[in-house]
C-alpha cells in the first residue's frame, strides 16, 4: 500500500498532527479513534467541508491531512494547492473510493503525497499517515509503475540541471523505493537521500515526490518511462 516508513517522531518530539478531511461522519470519527490511540499520532481536527478544512489548516498547521477526494463543496485533490498555498509543508493523503487513473494523476500532479482506498484496514491508514509524515510516497511500486508512463511529455521550461547524484534517486524513487531503501542501494545515509530528493523537488518546483516524478516524467528525465 505504501513504501516502509521510517517515523517523523521520538520520545522526545511530538506526535504527527492529522486533519481529517471527509464528509462521512462515522468513517471521520472512525479514523480520528484509530489515529488517537496511537502513540505517535494525534488528530489535529476534522473537517467536513473544504471550507473548513482551509481554516483548520490555518489554525492548527497539521503534518498529514487525510483528503476525501468528493466534498460537498467541490473536489478535494482540486483544493491541494489552496492548503499548500496555507501550509506549504503539508503531506496529503487523498482517500478515495475510486481507483480511476484520472484521479490519481491529478491528485499526483496537485503534489498529493499518495492515495489511500477506502477499502483498505485501519492499520494501513496508520502506515499512510507514517509515510507522509516523513517524506514518503503513499503509492505502491506496481500503482506507480502503472501510472508514470501515463504522463505524456510536454515541451515546458526546463528546470536547473540535476546532479548524476539526482537523477540516480530520482531514478529509484521511480522503482517505488522509500528513502532507507534508497540510502541502503547507494550505500548513504536517509539524511544524505532526503536531502538529495529536498534538493532536485525545489529544482523541479515539486511539492512531493510523486510530483517530483511527474514532472521528470514529462521532461524526459526518466528516458526508460
Amino acid at each position: 500500500m505504501s513504501e516502509a516508513h521510517e517515523s517523523s517522531t521520538g520520545a522526545d518530539q511530538r506526535p504527527i498532527r492529522v486533519l481529517i478531511v471527509d464528509d462521512h461522519e462515522v468513517l471521520a470519527a472512525s479514523l480520528a479513534m484509530v489515529l488517537d490511540a496511537e502513540d505517535d499520532i494525534t488528530t489535529a481536527g476534522v473537517a467536513t467541508t473544504l471550507e473548513q478544512a482551509r481554516a483548520l489548516i490555518d489554525t492548527t498547521q497539521p503534518d498529514v491531512v487525510l483528503l476525501d477526494h468528493r466534498m460537498p463543496d467541490g473536489d478535494g485533490v482540486a483544493a491541494i494547492p489552496d492548503f499548500r498555498a496555507v501550509h506549504p509543508s503539508i503531506g496529503v493523503v487523498v482517500l478515495t473510493a475510486s481507483a480511476a487513473d484520472h484521479v490519481l494523476l491529478a491528485a499526483i500532479d496537485a503534489g498529493a503525497s499518495g492515495f489511500l482506498s477506502k477499502t483498505r484496514s485501519l492499520a494501513e491508514v496508520t502506515a499512510a499517515v507514517r509515510a507522509a509524515a516523513a517524506g514518503e510516497s503513499v503509492i505502491s511500486p506496481e500503482l506507480l509503475a502503472r501510472l508514470l508512463p501515463r504522463f505524456g511529455r510536454v515541451k515546458v521550461r526546463s528546470a536547473d540541471e540535476l546532479t548524476d547524484r539526482e537523477r540516480e534517486v530520482l531514478a529509484l524513487v521511480a522503482e517505488g523505493l522509500s528513502n532507507a531503501a534508497i540510502a541502503e542501494r547507494l550505500v548513504v545515509s536517509v539524511h544524505t537521500v532526503r536531502n538529495h530528493i529536498a534538493s532536485l523537488s525545489a529544482k523541479l518546483g515539486a511539492h512531493s515526490k510523486l510530483e517530483a516524478l511527474s514532472i521528470a516524467v514529462r521532461q524526459g528525465l526518466l528516458p526508460d518511462l
